[in-house]
This record gives C-alpha cells, structure tokens and sequence, in this order.
C-alpha cells in the first residue's frame, strides 16, 4: 500500500503513528506491546496481545504487555463504552501488521527475495525450498520501528487467522491470584499511609479544627489541611486510620438538606430545569392511531458497588509527582492532576495499576489527587491513599436516576404505528478531562470549594449518554424520541457500565411487550415483523431456539419466561436474551439464554466471561440495587445498606455466540445490560400477569405494581 492509505488508518493510531511507541523487541526474543487501553478484568490486555501475536506471526508465549503509562504509552483516551477492541485492539493490529511487513523487506534485501516468496512463523523468516532463515531479532540492527505508521502493509484477512479466534490462556490471571496484580497491595521503600476525613454530607462546609491532638497520635507524620479538605498521613495504616476517625471527633461542619426526596424522585427529575435535544423525529405522533397505551418507567441512582475500595499512590520526588491509579483514563487524569495542582505535564507520571473493578467511573481518579495532595506536603516520601468503604458509597460518582416515559399505538395488523419516547436524567460522563472545571473530588472541598461540574454526554454517533440506546432500533414509520438532561446535579452522577442503555433498553423492550399484548402477537414474532436487519433477526432466532422458546406458555404464578433485544449503542453488538424467573418471597432468575454477534470473535473465553459478567451485575442491579439517601446524606455506606446479588441467587447462564470474522470486531461488556431487566420484566408479566416498571424489583415494588 501507499502513503494514502495513512488515512484508513484507526483513529489512535494516527493520533499516536510511531510504531517502536506500541512493539519493542527484547534480548530475550520477547515481544513488548503497549497498548493505549487499561486492564480492568476484562481481559482486554490479552485480547489485544492475541491480535498482536496474530499480525507479527509469533507466538501468543513470547507477548508481554506493559500497563498503560504517560511516559511511554500511547494516548487512547479512555478505557470505556466496549471500545477496547475497536480502538486500542486495532491499533495494535495495523501498527504490528506494519513491523511484520517492515522485517519482511528487510529480509527480502538479505536473501535477495521478494517479499512474496517470504514466510515467517513464531518470528523466524524463511523461504520455501531454501535454507535461508532469519528472525526479527537478527534483523534489529536494520530495521527502524521509530517510524510513524501510514498504512504500508495491510493486516491479514480472517482466512489466515492462526492466533486470533482461540481461547487464550489469559496474561493477567496468574498475578491475580498471586495478589501481585493489584495496586492496593503494592508497596514502595518508605511509603507512608494517609487517609481523607471527610466531610458528613455532600454539601457540607468546615466550621473548625483542632489539629493539636491528632498531632500527637501514635505514628502520624502530618495532617494536611485546605478549605474544607483534611488529610492525614502516618506511618502505619492503622495509624492513619485511627486519626482520621479522632479528625472527625475534632471537627464542626454545618450542614444543609438540599437532596431531594427520595420517595418523590420521579417528580424531582421532571422539575429539574433541562437541556432538551429531539434525538429522532420522523412522521406523525401527535395523531390518534391504532389502539394506543402509555407507560413510565424509572431507575433509581446505582453505586459501582467495588469490591473493593478505591486506592491510589503518590510519590513527589526530584520535582516530579509519580502517581500510579487503577483509573480508566490515565492521560486524562494527568491532565486533570496538572490543572488542579498547577505542575506541567512534564512533571507528573501516571502509571495505570490494576485495581478494583467498576466498569465505569468510581473513585480511582478522585483517590489519585488525594494522594497526590498528601505526598506533596511529604517530599520524597510515597504515600498510599486508600478509600474506606464508607469513602466508596457515599463520594463515588453514581450511575444517575432517570426516567422514561413512552406512550404508543399498534394497528389491526399487528404494527406499530406510534411511538412516543421521553427520557429525564442527568447526562453520564463526569470523568476527568471532559470540562473546564475540575472533575475530582477534593477539588470541590480545597480552599473557598469549587462547584462540581455537571456531567456531560459523548455525541449520539459515540453512543451518547444520557441518550444511549434511547432511539428504538426498530422500524417505526411515526417515531418521536426527546432527551431532557436535567441541569443540576444534587448527586453527584457519572458513568456506571452501559450508561443509559441501562434504562432505555428496558423501558423500550418492557413496553414492546406490552404492546405485543395489545395486538395479541407473540413477543418474538412481534419483535420480528418490525426488524430489517439480518443480524438482529439472527440473535433473536438464535436465543428462541436455544432456550425452547413456548410462543403460548402461559406462566402459573410462580414460573415465567422473557425475552428482550438490543444493538448496543444502535451501532455496537447484538444481544438477544431469554430469561425465565420463578417467583419465590423474592423474585428469583433461574436460567438466562443469551444470543450474541459482535462480529469477529478474537478471544471466545473472554467473550463469554464478560458477557456473563453483564448478565449477573445487570441482574443484581435489576433485582436488589438502589442508593439510600435522606435530604442531608447519602444513607448506603454498606454492604447491609447497598445488597447486591449473592453467589447463590446467580443464574444458570447458556450463551451461544455467533462469530462473524469477515466483519469488524465489536465489544461485548455491556450490551446485555440493558436487554436483562427488559427480560426479568416481560418474564414476571408473563409469571404473575403484572408489570414492573420501576427498579429495583423488591418486594415493595412488586407489591406497588399489584396495585397499579
């Protein structure tokens, strides 16, 4: 290929060209890859090392892969949205199908060959009918990787695929087993141990503080105080634990109810001042057709609900801040760290750490400037930062309330001619580096406090926010879909895992079912008369076949069965899922079938694990999670507080995937998330013969809807 085809490149790759950036050769005949994207148990560092070993032609053994880091690692924004694959996976797939073409002509010159007549396997480079061989290390000296990539070699079609396709033994596991993976574990020579006192409530100011007496403590080194914002740092962990609990016995703070009601927060959202956007707008909805329903549908406010808490360290030395997180955006808290504590870039370090996992924006970035506050009152000294569990619950960013409203009509025939949609929320993204304004936590509290930005929503062609998944994927002559984001923010709200497809999925495919029931249609077949594309139809016929689907059982009371569809993002991977509940003092999910196409398959175990994953937190959600909070605190700072699903309420999961190397790879995380709660809903409908249409579903709710 020629220079042209610089501009087919992947989007990250041509923000970051140079090649010797991402692959490294060792002494050892190992391979070194750096990828722009972040290990947070999805596999994704070894997905993108099989797709490394597939274009260089060696071994999946000879692949180490280095943590994302500013100093060496490419800039691929966040590690969010199932983009891993699409984004840094790619990435990685054309800059090493550049370095394998790179050697071959090397090669060609020393052996006097074309390239054509060229092989290579596990790194060695030989010609048929001729004992000439040679590997890439022996042809280091004469091959120059600091070259940016434009498209020079094409990577290899899916017919050729030796590596990607297989279930790969998994680079990340061993050291998690070990404990070795993890940042919470990690020590450095002399660390220090701080901890944050906080304040009671989210809006609550510092009157008064004697630090005298926590001065004296056993171990402690120095309380840091800034406005509002009071740290502590001690030799030992225990140590800093006790003071910052004596900090508190130390401290007076005035406190305002300005949280809303949390038995009225349906009403609060449509109250809220909002920014509206018409997402979709084609025919006639104002009309009167067919035989008409209307339905609203809510989600409370979710924590990430981290097993474990957020945990950062700092070490300023040589003036230069190091700073390793567990954060999904490392460039971008650099950025935020930078503003905030006015240092160049120059002058801090982020090296990314494996951590608890969240699948979405939870503490790490805010426990990172913690740390970095406290390390650069204590110089040359590394301070640890961890979270308490109270820390996690009541300061994370949550998963935002939101509600929908639907109203629609279906023909004689079985058609919808109708739909109507509105969605009121706050936006979902607050992570670092998304506004002016500071996005960490202890940036509101320092000196006079700071406001805490409202969260924003990436452009509906990127999946949007607030909006994902809010325009039904389905084919509707007179459809009307509004978003209101709501402009204020008394919880603080940001990204938690699918976004708002979470939601949107589930209030579209609960009310598809409804008005299946209203044309007297089976929900698959209903779901079908209005579907085009193939590969949607694909996944619903699979998922009915693989779960025995009954088009006329008839649920008894106590047994159901639902069904629900998505495309994630409407751009992203199909999902289709079966659910079947019994309906016990709680309502329980015994079985899910799930059918998934997200294109080529480059890891089949990882595949299954994360859709999995999805399943089993998007049933926890579904089922048990909701935020507590009065009008002055948030009340849910515990497990007893915030339940989440047990080991032994997880249902029995049967996946089928369907591969389809010829199109391009899509991630899979999230796109069960929203089609689960839908799947749960339609399943009690068809157990009990009502309808649940705010989450969670607890017995309070399912009592309620009994009412309805």
């Amino acid at each position: 290929m020629t220079n042209s085809m610089d501009s087919l490149l992947p989007q990250y790759l041509i923000a970051n060209p140079r090649l010797s950036q991402r692959v490294s050769f060792n002494p050892d005949r190992t391979v070194t890859i750096r990828p722009g994207k972040v290990e947070i148990g999805q596999g994704i560092v070894s997905a993108i090392a099989q797709m490394a070993a597939e274009e260089l032609d060696v071994a999946y053994s000879r692949i180490d892969v280095l943590p994302v880091d500013t100093t060496v690692s490419p800039n691929e924004a966040s590690t969010s949205g199932s983009r891993s694959i699409q984004e840094g996976g790619e990435s990685m797939r054309y800059a090493c199908a550049e370095i394998r073409h790179l050697f071959l002509e090397a090669a060609a010159i020393k052996f006097s060959l074309p390239i054509s007549a060229l092989k290579v396997s596990d790194g060695i480079i030989s010609a048929d009918n001729s004992p000439l061989q040679i590997s890439y290390w022996d042809l280091l000296d004469e091959v120059d990787l600091d070259v940016a990539a434009n498209g020079r070699a094409s990577p290899k079609s899916p017919q050729e695929y030796g590596a990607v396709g297989r279930s790969l033994p998994r680079k990340d596991i061993l050291s998690k087993i070990t404990g070795a993976a993890f940042l919470h574990d990690m020590t450095l020579p002399g660390m220090l141990h701080g901890r944050i006192a906080r304040p009671p409530s989210l809006y609550a100011k510092l009157i008064s503080f004697d630090e005298a007496p926590i001065l004296e403590m056993a171990g402690v080194k120095k309380v840091v105080r800034d406005g509002s914002f009071i740290g502590v740092v001690a030799e030992r962990e225990e140590q800093a634990i006790k003071a910052m609990l004596a900090i508190g016995h130390n401290c007076k703070w005035s406190e305002e109810p300005l949280l809303p009601d949390m038995n009225q927060l349906e009403q609060f959202l449509y109250q809220q001042k909002s920014e509206d956007e018409v997402l979709k707008d084609v025919g006639n909805t104002s009309a009167s057709l067919g035989t008409q329903i209307n339905a609203t549908f809510t989600r409370p406010y979710l924590a990430h609900a981290s097993i474990g808490p957020s945990c950062a360290l700092a070490w300023w030395h040589d003036n230069c801040l190091e700073v390793w997180s567990h954060s999904q955006s490392i460039y971008a808290l650099r950025d935020e760290l930078s503003k905030i504590l006015k240092l160049d870039y120059e002058q801090i370090i982020v090296r990314h750490a494996e951590g608890a996992g969240c699948y979405g924006h939870n503490g790490a970035d805010d426990v990172a400037l913690d740390a970095a506050l406290l390390a650069l009152e204590l110089d040359g000294a590394p301070v640890r930062v961890q979270w308490m569990r109270e820390d996690e619950f009541a300061w994370e960013p949550f998963g935002p309330a939101m509600a929908v409203k639907l109203s629609g009509a279906v023909d004689s025939n079985g058609q919808i001619v109708q739909w109507h949609e509105e969605i009121w929320g706050n936006r979902h993204i607050g992570r670092p580096g998304r506004q002016p304004k500071p996005g960490l936590l202890a940036a509101w509290h320092m000196g006079e406090g700071m406001e805490a930005p409202l969260p924003v929503d990436m452009p509906i062609a990127m999946g949007g926010g607030s909006q994902r998944n809010a325009i039904p994927y389905y084919e509707f002559a007179n459809c009307k879909v509004v978003n209101h984001a709501i402009q204020s923010m008394p919880i603080r709200t940001s990204a938690l895992r699918a976004l708002g497809a979470y939601i949107n999925v589930f209030a579209i495919e609960s009310f598809i079912d409804e008005l299946a029931a209203v044309a007297k249609l089976d929900p698959i077949e209903f779901r079908l008369r209005h579907l085009k594309d193939e590969r949607a139809i694909a996944v619903l016929n699979a998922v009915r076949a693989k779960a025995n689907w009954q088009p006329n059982f008839k649920g008894d009371g106590t047994r159901g069965f639902g069904v629900a569809f998505a495309r994630y993002k409407n751009v992203g991977n199909y999902a289709a899922v079966i659910v079947e509940v019994s309906i016990e003092e709680n309502i329980r999910v015994k079985n899910v079938y799930a059918a998934i196409d997200c294109g080529l398959i480059i890891n089949p175990d990882g595949v299954l694990n994360q859709i999995e994953g999805g399943i089993v937190q998007a049933t926890s959600w579904t089922l048990k999670e909701q935020l507590q909070f009065d009008r002055t605190r948030i009340t849910s700072q515990n497990w007893e507080d915030y339940p989440i699903l047990t080991f032994s309420e997880v249902p029995k999961v049967e996946i089928e995937l369907i591969n389809r190397p010829d199109e391009p790879p899509l991630g899979v995380g999230e796109g069960v998330t929203g089609p689960i709660p839908a799947a749960i809903s339609n399943a009690v409908s068809n157990a009990m013969g009502i309808r649940i249409r705010h989450l969670p579903m607890t017995q309070a709710n399912v009592i309620a809807a009994m009412g309805d």
